[in-house]
């Protein structure tokens, strides 16, 4: 099936296309710069592959850059500033609150810049055959050679183009990659983004970058040197350099499969443990909510167990449409309760808020579900759990359990953790102190969430 074509909006007013498959960390792939149309590429064997072989560990998120693909084809403007814009559009739209960006070929400046201007966002950075200045890659001989073309005979420049990137030994994939390229550009965009990309020079923000970084780079390369890459890696804080064997530009062709590793190495993804989140939720660090029905043991003896089950069906239904509503992932249910995974600790609050006026509207001081009263009460906390088998298990995990035991019905109580992640984005927390909970030595500050009106 192929992923849904989604649009984000940027500050200026153009419509970018992307889509995200998988689950796990947010991981954007960065535009291919003159061959990118996100729908056309799922029916290309080569990128497919190398998309799907992404998204078994990673949230995988492909945009098409304006004036290419599937985005807005009418559009002038191709400065840093613009080009930056359209991730940014998507990373907002996603309401992704940290990500990691695989920078490829012309649009590691891109990642470079976005990297730099938004460091608190970017958890890890990779970038794959690429340049901090367009010099580097410009003054080679077959860049310059091939430049020609572009002015005089378009067919020709894409057929070049092609074997250039892929490798002259990639015939059928090369001419797949003219098509692409046939229908992801036209002549006149391209010279106009080719006059930006002349100009883009960010190698004055490289010693801004804050997150850990991976330069990957094909020693067989002969457009953009292999010193280029060992610049960027020797300038970047926190950097290092993997050189892999072949000539092709591409990651998806050649040994692809020594281009996931080092991306499953770096990420820390090469162990047995699953990533974190759904597809469209935040980075690395989660947010963790539990539910549970106060005296569901009690209501089990008054209804029986089938008449219990009834109940039970009900309370679901409002949580799973509340995790539906606000990007939460279930991750199990315990009977009488969930637990459930959010990459925004805003949208888990907003959740549990949902979830306790969904129950007090059915009537009752803790609301109902198919007539019955229920009381939920619900308990959040935010951490680095570990994945595994479609679990999260950790420190983290147990906290937001213990806080959730000490809620009475009807109430959410959220760690200072989750306190301080949503501070400013308007919603009012009565402190509880100084909570010992059951299997922790050291106490965790408490605060409740003041969800009913006039509440704080």
């Amino acid at each position: 099936m192929e992923p849904r074509i989604q649009y984000a909006t940027t500050n200026d007013g153009v419509n970018i296309a992307f889509w995200a498959i998988g689950e796990g960390m947010p991981f954007v792939h960065m535009p291919w710069f003159r061959s990118s149309h996100i729908q056309r590429e799922w029916q290309i064997p080569e990128y497919r592959r190398w998309y799907e072989s992404l998204a078994t560990k990673l949230c995988l998120i492909r945009y098409d850059g304006r004036g290419i693909g599937m985005s807005d084809r009418d559009v002038t403007e191709y400065s840093l500033d613009a080009l930056v814009a359209d991730l940014e559009a998507v990373v907002d739209r996603l309401e992704l609150e940290t990500v990691a960006l695989f920078g490829v070929l012309h649009t590691g400046p891109v990642a470079i810049a976005y990297a730099a201007r938004h460091p608190e966002r970017v958890s890890h950075l990779i970038l794959w055959c690429t340049y901090a200045r367009s010099s580097d890659y410009a003054r080679a001989t077959q860049v310059q050679a091939t430049r020609a073309f572009m002015e005089t005979d378009w067919e020709l420049y894409i057929q070049t183009i092609a074997h250039v990137r892929l490798g002259w030994s990639e015939g059928a994939s090369a001419q797949q990659f003219a098509a692409l390229m046939r229908e992801s550009i036209t002549p006149h965009a391209l010279r106009a983004l080719w006059k930006a990309y002349e100009e883009l020079d960010v190698s004055a923000l490289l010693t801004d970058i804050k997150a850990p970084t991976l330069v990957l780079h094909r020693s067989g390369l002969d457009w953009l040197r292999v010193d280029v890459a060992k610049e960027l890696a020797a300038r970047i804080p926190n950097a290092s350099l993997t050189l892999l064997e072949g000539s092709s530009g591409a990651p998806f062709l050649g040994d692809s499969a020594s281009v996931l590793r080092a991306i499953d190495r770096f990420l820390g993804l090469d162990g047995d443990a699953r990533p974190l989140q759904s597809a469209g939720l935040g980075g690395r660090l989660v947010t963790i909510l539990f539910t549970d029905i106060v005296g569901s043991t009690a209501l089990t003896r008054r209804l029986g167990d089938e008449g219990a089950r009834v109940v039970l069906r009900g309370h679901e239904r409002i949580v799973r449409e509340a995790l539906a509503a606000h990007g939460g992932s279930e991750v199990k249910a315990t009977g009488d309760g969930f637990m459930a995974s959010f990459g925004s600790a805003r949208k888990a609050l907003e959740c549990a808020i949902a979830v306790q006026k969904a129950f007090a509207e059915g009537g009752g001081a803790g609301g109902s579900a198919n007539g019955v009263p229920l009381q939920v009460r619900i308990g959040l906390n935010a951490g680095e759990p570990v994945a595994e088998d479609g679990d999260l298990f950790g420190t983290a995990v147990n906290v937001a359990a213990r806080i959730a035991d000490q809620a009475q019905g009807g109430e959410i109580l959220a760690s200072n953790v989750v306190r301080e992640l949503t501070a400013g984005k308007g919603f009012g927390f009565s402190d509880r102190g100084e909570q010992v909970l059951r299997g922790f030595e050291d106490p965790v500050r408490v605060y409740a969430v003041n969800w009913r009106e006039g509440e704080g």
